[in-house]
């Protein structure tokens, strides 16, 4: 398999979730990145069920930073009306700036914890 960025994301990703795993309690927090969107969701891994999801796909205004900020924050917010305040936070392989710290911020300016 030739060591591309995407093959190499995706071998940092399976270390990372060999140690994180969500439960219903304390799902998962995952962000994705594109280069068109931010995306986040809560997973719960026991039931292999997705808790709440956002993404900036409709968002025209601000910066992508600026965006999944906002993402993290409407997340948190689902979050609570789901009953879940504490969540483990998976990067998904990339690296911890830019717009998943952004997004990480957010959720817990939001008032979820990890």
């Amino acid at each position: 398999m030739k060591n591309t960025k995407i093959t190499q994301r995706k071998r940092r990703h399976a270390r990372i979730k060999a140690k994180v795993s969500g439960v219903a309690a304390r799902p998962r927090l995952v962000v994705f990145r594109s280069l068109a969107a931010t995306y986040a969701q809560l997973i719960d891994d026991t039931s292999m069920k997705t808790i709440a999801s956002v993404s900036d796909l409709k968002m025209k205004k601000g910066t992508k930073v600026e965006n999944a900020k906002k993402i993290g924050a409407e997340l948190a917010e689902k979050a609570k009306a789901a009953g879940i305040e504490t969540c483990v936070f998976d990067r998904n392989g990339y690296k911890y700036h830019g717009r998943v710290k952004a997004l990480a911020e957010g959720a817990r300016e939001g008032g979820l914890q990890f």
